[in-house]
């Protein structure tokens, strides 16, 4: 085997357990989704006045962790693939799947129209 050949092994070996060390928990993803959320209502609709943008953010701070622990958590379903993780969460009629990679997470599905409906349910 030429040297050549096995450094490129021991990189990709490298890289591989890197992405396993980084590869988003369950609390992880409960945290990019209330920075969803969060993000959600700070795009809120412009029509709604200030003092009532303030209230919503207001209550959405102090109830989130409550909100994730018994709407999200329970319906969410974790694939573990030791390199990276799909999360399925079926709430509020929608199917949200996102990809965990290297500490990231990448929406595939239902996430925008996901976090409006969470974001409603909130108040």
């Amino acid at each position: 085997m030429s040297l050549l050949r096995l450094s490129m092994i021991v990189v990709a070996l490298i890289i591989l357990i890197g992405l396993a060390w980084s590869n988003p928990t369950m609390d992880d993803y409960l945290r990019f989704v209330e920075q969803e959320l969060g993000n959600a209502i700070d795009r809120m609709d412009q029509a709604t006045s200030t003092r009532e943008q303030q209230f919503i953010r207001q209550v959405f701070r102090s109830q989130s962790k409550k909100l994730l622990e018994s709407v999200v958590r329970p319906s969410t379903t974790r694939h573990n693939w030791g390199i990276l993780s799909q999360y399925e969460t079926q709430v509020v009629g929608t199917n949200v799947v996102v990809l965990g990679i290297g500490g990231r997470f990448i929406p595939l599905e239902g996430v925008e129209e996901a976090t409006l409906k969470i974001g409603r349910m909130a108040f």
